[in-house]
């Protein structure tokens, strides 16, 4: 007995000795045995920790894959929430362990795993997950009821497989940085709707909603028969969250059946306008519009199906649509006066055609305050399918022949109508020789898709164009609350240029003149207030005009 205790005192104090040597070797080492991320660390400085750190941090900025029995996913680091902490990992590396068992045992070659310093962002590991939660899980089967033709057929639900999130959080920390793909942990999860749900809503609601016709009731009372195979194919039975179906109506595929017969129910709004009748402008109210709610109808629709002891009369719902431009906006935009008027003349029958196209097309045309007007942009295409003929043109510097040709006349005399009214000039361009018809320096052509009239109302009220015409003249007046009050000055010509002589051969394509001499010259234009007769602006417009060519057609 005595030297059995004798054998145990030497082995403990051969094993106290030897621990104590080991703890004095490994002092500012790592752990004898200490692997990390299925690299060995056991038993190293400082510096010998190095490689082992900067092997987890390119781990730490790869890609995670994730991998689930339904796919795999590959995800950025950042956008899962992980984070790899390398200080702190070297200090948890550094720790001995205290425990004598596992230093000895480590002594005796036996490893021991030390977990990498990493944190998650649960909120941001959600988030990712539910990203990609297509290519990781099996989606459960909603149970619903669709129909083929009159007959509701059930579908019946079936459960799907998803991540177990809680237990995911404690993996992804566990073996984010092992280097390999991380599996998943699953859960089964079950459908919101049972089977006997299906079962009942296929005998109560579902039937009952394909057991006859039904009837839309439009605005004007007429009504629209909504067969029960129509009512079948626009019609299924969806999950509402909590646990029931409810129906639900393809709307896209209702309005292609119903639109036929409702759409004609439905009203467009009309803004309020300003007649002349009387010879000043009066507001003419505007009209509400009405269009159809489709959604709301068809809501109703669904439950009248499904409802029992329905008449299976159903109301279409709709919505008001109000006017751009409402009869109160209307009688507050203070159109009241002439305020610019301005005529021009002695045009060709086929211009003049055109002329009365363009004029009619601009008439009654509202600007309001602060809003541009276009003469292109509002009439749109001008040429032989929107009634518009052939008349003269220059093209090329030469008189020429072109659909639509003359509507540099309509454009001159709004132009001057505007520049009266003190309107501001956005765009104009000139013709490219003088016409003496027009005004010196203070006319305008236009070109649809390359030369436009612009105009601002840059006043605090609407300016309403009226436009009249007759076989020998056209008119363009002006209707608001007098602003301005214009003064124009012609500058003298100067700076003369002969005409150049050209010869074509005779024909539909040339147009013989005796020419003109280009010149020089300006206009200057005088704004001031009507009211109280203070200049506001001063603006000069010099303008060059290139010589009409000497035209000889033989």
């Amino acid at each position: 007995m005595r030297n059995a205790v004798r054998v145990l005192l030497a082995v403990v104090v051969a094993l106290t000795l030897a621990l104590a040597v080991d703890l004095v070797l490994t002092r500012d080492h790592s752990a004898r045995g200490a692997v990390i991320g299925g690299i060995s660390a056991g038993n190293r400085d400082t510096a010998g920790l190095q490689p082992v750190l900067d092997e987890l941090t390119a781990r730490s900025k790869q890609p995670v894959v994730l991998r689930t029995p339904e796919g795999t996913a590959a995800i950025a680091p950042d956008a899962l929430g992980l984070s790899f902490d390398a200080d702190a990992t070297r200090e948890r590396l550094l720790e001995q362990p205290r425990n004598p068992v596992t230093r000895l045992a480590a002594l005796l070659g036996r490893s021991r795993d030390v977990e990498p310093v990493v944190t998650l962002d649960r909120a941001a590991m959600d988030v990712a997950l539910d990203e990609h939660r297509t290519a990781l899980e099996k989606a459960a089967v909603e149970g619903g009821v669709h129909y083929d033709g009159t007959t509701p057929v059930g579908d019946q639900p079936a459960p799907g497989e998803r991540i177990a999130r809680d237990a995911a959080a404690r993996v992804l920390v566990d073996r984010w940085l092992d280097g390999g793909p991380v599996d998943m942990p699953m859960e089964p999860f079950s459908p919101t709707v049972s089977a006997q749900v299906v079962d009942a809503t296929v005998a109560g609601g579902a039937t009952r909603a394909t057991s006859g016709p039904l009837r839309l009731i439009d605005r004007r009372k007429r009504e629209v028969e909504v067969p029960a195979g129509d009512i079948g194919s626009i019609l299924t039975f969806v999950p509402d969250g909590r646990g029931g179906l409810v129906p639900s109506v393809d709307e896209k595929r209702a309005r292609k059946i119903l639109s036929p017969d409702l759409d004609p129910s439905q009203r467009p709004a009309v803004s309020a306008r300003f007649s002349l009748q009387t010879g000043a402008p009066t507001v003419v109210p505007a009209v509400n519009g009405a269009r159809i709610n489709w959604p709301k109808t068809l809501d109703a629709l669904a439950s009248s199906a499904i409802a029992r002891g329905s008449d299976r009369r159903v109301d279409v719902v709709y919505d008001e649509v109000k006017p751009k431009l409402t009869t109160e906006a209307a009688r507050k935009l203070g159109v009241r006066e002439l305020i610019s008027e301005y005529t021009t003349s002695g045009f060709s029958s086929a211009s003049g055609e055109n002329i009365r196209l363009v004029a009619a097309e601009v008439d009654g045309a509202l600007v309001l305050p602060g809003k541009v007007f276009s003469l292109n942009g509002h009439t749109g295409p001008r040429g032989a399918a929107q009634g518009y003929v052939d008349s003269t043109i220059i093209n090329n510097g030469r008189a020429a022949t072109a659909v639509g040709g003359g509507i540099s006349q309509f454009a001159t005399t709004l132009y001057n109508a505007t520049y009266f009214a003190g309107l501001e000039d956005i765009e104009h361009t000139e013709h490219a020789y003088y016409i003496s018809r027009y005004p010196e320096a203070r006319e305008a052509t236009v070109f649809e898709g390359a030369i436009d009239l612009k105009f601002r109302n840059n006043t605090r009220h609407g300016v309403l164009i009226e436009t009249s015409w007759s076989p020998s003249a056209v008119t363009v007046r002006l209707w608001g609350t007098k602003a301005y009050e214009v003064e124009s000055i012609t500058g003298e010509r100067y700076g003369y240029t002969d005409p150049e002589k050209i010869t074509l051969p005779k024909g539909d394509d040339c147009i013989a003149s005796g020419g003109s001499k280009g010149f020089t010259t300006s206009d200057t234009r005088i704004v001031r207030d009507a009211r109280t007769g203070q200049e506001i602006t001063r603006n000069t417009r010099t303008v060059r005009y290139a010589p009409e060519p000497i035209v000889r057609c033989i």
